[in-house]
């Protein structure tokens, strides 16, 4: 249902009318994962150690940072007697296997949804009579979630695909011994497209019962191309780092938005990105806390008279639990 707002802001400014994307902002794995953070520093104190941003948001790393997280790239910057806590893109399993052997306490922060598509790369890895499937995963070089995902297995096992291209020209050992899985954050229209081919390429291969794509991905693309069309500018706020931000700027444009563009924070809105614009559409990764979309409105405030739509596409009501060790008894 559409929501409308009016601004009590001067009469002397200018109008400028804004459609608020909905769902937008955190999704119930990133709320998790910052929750443990903050959990694990009220059970063991200052400091708890993270490895790697907890979520790809920098406003979110600074605010845990300020309650007593410390970030580092690997376990060997970690003190022996710390705790540590891994990031919610997942990690390869030599990771907890470190952490063990070197008795580390640790909290793992994996989105669920990320988790389950490790376990669909076990069970293909090790699946029927007729041998390992080799397996194709569809995702984006250097990001975590896709090196957490091919560290589940031996090198070898797995191939990255990126691209239409690279799915045409992928050969095999045994097309008839294959699965494929993907990243969660990916476009759903093109991860649509790269599937086809695989498909249409590989008949026997194996594929998720449902789609890997997660479901705060897949709505938060459907919720900005619900206002992309209506948009002279679409402002997505997130990191540059964050691959479900970099795709819904993408998936604006594609849709049919005059422009798109990703702001970290409000602060880095260039004024004359606005020249000519008289609807702008506003969305958040789902990294991206609602504080964000906050300030952007409030700077909006200093220059226009606000006419605020909100457009919601679905209800949300997800909802992960926390490890079993942070929650309280009773």
């Amino acid at each position: 249902m559409d929501n409308m707002q009016e601004s009590s802001a001067s009469p002397a400014l200018p109008p400028l009318k804004v459609v608020l994307a909905g769902p937008r902002g955190f999704c119930a794995g990133v709320d998790r994962a910052i929750r443990i953070v903050e959990e694990a520093l009220r059970h063991h104190g200052r400091p708890v150690y993270v490895r790697h941003e907890i979520v790809h948001n920098r406003t979110v790393v600074e605010s845990l940072e300020a309650q007593g997280a410390i970030f580092v790239e690997e376990l060997d910057e970690v003190p022996q007697d710390a705790p540590v806590v891994f990031s919610a893109h997942g990690v390869p399993k030599s990771v907890p296997a470190e952490a063990a052997r070197r008795n580390l306490t640790y909290l793992d922060a994996t989105c669920p949804l990320v988790s389950k598509v490790h376990r669909e790369v076990e069970r293909h890895h090790g699946d029927g009579a007729g041998g390992q499937r080799h397996i194709l995963m569809i995702g984006h070089a250097g990001h975590p979630e896709v090196i957490g995902t091919m560290g589940q297995l031996p090198p070898g096992a797995m191939t990255l695909i990126q691209s239409v291209e690279e799915a045409h020209a992928i050969q095999p050992a045994d097309p008839a011994r294959l699965a494929f899985v993907t990243q969660t954050t990916l476009s759903v229209d093109d991860t649509a497209e790269i599937v086809a081919i695989l498909r249409a390429r590989f008949p026997a291969i194996q594929g998720p019962k449902r789609e890997d794509i997660c479901y705060a991905t897949t709505n938060r693309q459907a919720a900005v191309k619900a206002i992309a069309t209506d948009a002279d500018l679409v402002v997505v706020i997130g990191s540059a780092n964050s691959s479900n931000s970099q795709r819904l700027r993408e998936v604006a444009e594609r849709a049919g938005a005059a422009r798109a563009v990703l702001l970290p924070t409000a602060a880095a809105l260039d004024w004359a990105m606005l020249d000519g614009v008289a609807r702008i559409g506003i969305t958040a990764g789902a990294s991206a806390p609602e504080v964000l979309v906050d300030g952007l409105l409030a700077r909006l405030r200093e220059r226009y008279t606000l006419a605020i739509e909100e457009r919601i596409v679905t209800q949300e009501d997800v909802v992960f639990k926390l490890p079993a060790e942070l929650v309280a008894p009773g």
